[in-house]
C-alpha cells in the first residue's frame, strides 16, 4: 500500500518545476526524445503571418485545481512574459502581465472576463506555454488593448 502511494506522489507535477528553464549545461548534454521540445510548438502567429508570439510563465498559483479527476493536472498561471517579434522589421517587444489584475480590471470595466488561467501542466515546456494555449492567457489583455496581436 505504501509503495502505491509513493508512485502516485512521484508522478504528480510540481508547479515550481514547470517554471524551470534549461541551463546551458543541460543544453550541451544529450536529452531524450521525450524531453525535447520543438521551438515551433511554443510560437503562435497572427492572422497575417507578420508577427510571432511566445509566452513564458513567470508565476503560478499554488491553488489546487477543481475537478482534478476530470481535467487532469493543471496549474493556474498568474504572471506571464509575452514576447512579440515583428517578422517584417525583426523588432522584438516584451511585456510582463499580471493576468489576475487584468482579469479583475476587465470584470470591473466590462462586467465579464474570458480568461481561463488554468493550463494543463503538460502544455508548459521549459517554462513556456505551447502556442495552442496563447489565446487563453491573453484574451483579457487583448480586450483591454494591452496587446495588439
Amino acid at each position: 500500500m505504501s509503495e502505491e502511494n509513493t508512485n502516485v506522489e512521484s508522478t504528480e507535477i510540481k508547479p515550481e518545476s514547470l517554471l524551470d528553464t534549461i541551463s546551458e549545461a543541460e543544453v550541451n548534454s544529450r536529452i531524450s526524445f521525450e524531453e525535447f521540445t520543438d521551438e515551433k510548438t511554443l510560437i503562435s502567429h497572427d492572422a497575417f503571418g507578420n508577427k510571432q508570439m511566445k509566452i513564458k510563465v513567470l508565476e503560478v498559483s499554488d491553488e489546487n485545481p477543481p475537478s482534478k479527476w476530470k481535467f487532469g493536472d493543471r496549474v493556474k498561471v498568474t504572471k506571464i512574459l509575452v514576447t512579440i517579434k515583428h517578422l517584417t522589421t525583426q523588432e522584438v517587444e516584451e511585456g510582463e502581465f499580471d493576468i489576475e489584475v487584468i482579469e479583475r480590471e476587465l470584470a470591473e470595466k466590462r462586467h465579464y472576463t474570458s480568461t481561463n488561467r488554468w493550463i494543463p501542466a503538460n502544455d508548459i515546456k521549459n517554462g513556456y506555454v505551447l502556442g495552442s494555449r496563447h489565446t487563453r492567457l491573453i484574451s483579457d489583455a487583448s480586450a483591454l488593448d494591452y496587446i495588439m496581436f
